[in-house]
């Protein structure tokens, strides 16, 4: 199973920016046992797919109708008619500032996997959770609300973001990290069954070239979810060659 290395490019990214993800898609071709997508904001996802036909170009959100009076929204056909292959569903930053409910990032996985759009759902706890025990208990009930019914799991990843460690420079321990994949693929595998086994799960939070050997070379750790690091190809790229060692 080939590592994932996915960029989460956030609210960055102009119209200038498509160069670098030229950059990051002629790189990427030196690795081919690895998985590398984009996902960049929505107003670059057709651009950037006619940019680069060939690598995948992910959106960071998807409603969960069809269509209708959601202002703002964007479907998952919307996606798929501008080029997107995937999207990522539930990040803590979804999760916190619009509030989204496990049960909407459900309904939001669900519409894109219909979509044959493949899904990074994301799940993770706060640093008052993480220091209160209660780590590994908080993000497999939140994983549990927010799986998709039925998957295919070639087209799922589950994608750990502690959410203290996004953008904080702070990572977990090794053996922490271990700890919630190992409990997440059991999750997985009881959700459903042997093809639990084949839904990859990322790490995320802080992820850098001077890191991502390390955090790869730990168990069912299957890729990653990149932030900031991925707005660079100079920057993203070592990670990408990290998890190439490292598969």
């Amino acid at each position: 199973m080939n590592k994932l290395v996915a960029g989460n490019w956030k609210m960055h990214g102009l119209s200038s920016d498509l160069a670098e993800i030229k950059a990051i898609d002629d790189a990427s071709r030196r690795y081919p046992s690895v998985d590398v997508a984009l996902c960049v904001p929505a107003i670059l996802i057709e651009r950037a797919s006619r940019a680069v036909p060939n690598f995948a170009i992910g959106g960071q959100d998807v409603h969960y109708a069809d269509k209708g009076a959601h202002t703002g929204c964007v479907s998952a056909a919307m996606l798929v008619d501008a080029g997107a292959v995937l999207t990522i569903v539930g990040h803590s930053e979804r999760r916190e500032a619009q509030r989204e409910t496990d049960a909407e990032v459900k309904a939001k996985a669900e519409a894109a996997l219909s979509a044959s759009l493949r899904v990074i759902l994301c799940v993770g706890e706060s640093l008052e959770v993480r220091e209160a025990g209660g780590a590994v208990e908080t993000v497999l009930a939140q994983l549990a609300a927010s799986l998709p019914d039925h998957a295919d799991a070639a087209r799922l990843a589950i994608a750990y973001e502690p959410v203290w460690a996004i953008g904080t420079g702070k990572v977990p321990t090794n053996d922490e990290i271990e700890e919630m994949h190992a409990a997440l693929r059991r999750r997985l595998i009881a959700a459903y069954g042997d093809a639990g086994r084949g839904v990859r799960i990322l790490y995320g939070g802080s992820v850098k070239a001077s890191n991502a050997a390390e955090i790869f070379a730990v168990p069912e750790v299957d890729g990653a979810l990149v932030g900031g690091a991925s707005l660079k190809a100079a920057d993203f790229m070592p990670i990408v060659a990290a998890a190439a060692v490292g598969g």
